[in-house]
């Protein structure tokens, strides 16, 4: 069988964005700009980026960038006249690479945890110092 190249483009997407990072997504399109404002609610979620440590920052790149291959995979399907193989009366085979992605997002989200974190509040006395007016 013949190693044929892939026609949903996530292949080309991942390697791009695995050798540049999130440089290789123009960040002027709406789905890049909702993608980063995505993830400044996971962050403020979880209590501010202040908050959060060097290793669970790296759980949330992880999730960003799984979010990323959803959406891009969500979108082509969504150009598909049908997501049935009509020869092979079967699914298009993305459809299980979706699900892989979408169960791997959910045990990245499960390490991060899917409770709000508040924001830690200040000292009462300093809070006091910052809103008396200076003389």
């Amino acid at each position: 069988m013949k190693n044929r190249p892939s026609r949903h483009g996530l292949t080309v997407l991942k390697a791009r964005v695995k050798v540049r990072g999130f440089s290789a997504i123009d960040l002027r399109t709406a789905a890049a700009q909702a993608l980063v404002h995505w993830k400044a609610e996971l962050l403020r979620d979880l209590g501010g980026t202040e908050s959060v440590s060097a290793q669970r920052m790296t759980v949330v790149e992880m999730v960003v960038r799984t979010k990323l291959y959803i959406d891009h995979v969500d979108a082509w399907l969504m150009e598909q006249d049908s997501l049935v193989n009509r020869r092979k009366k079967s699914l298009l085979p993305v459809l299980r690479e979706r699900q892989t992605l979408v169960d791997s997002m959910a045990r990245l989200l499960g390490q991060l945890g899917l409770d709000r974190v508040p924001k830690s509040a200040k000292p009462l006395a300093e809070y006091i110092r910052e809103k008396e007016p200076a003389s």
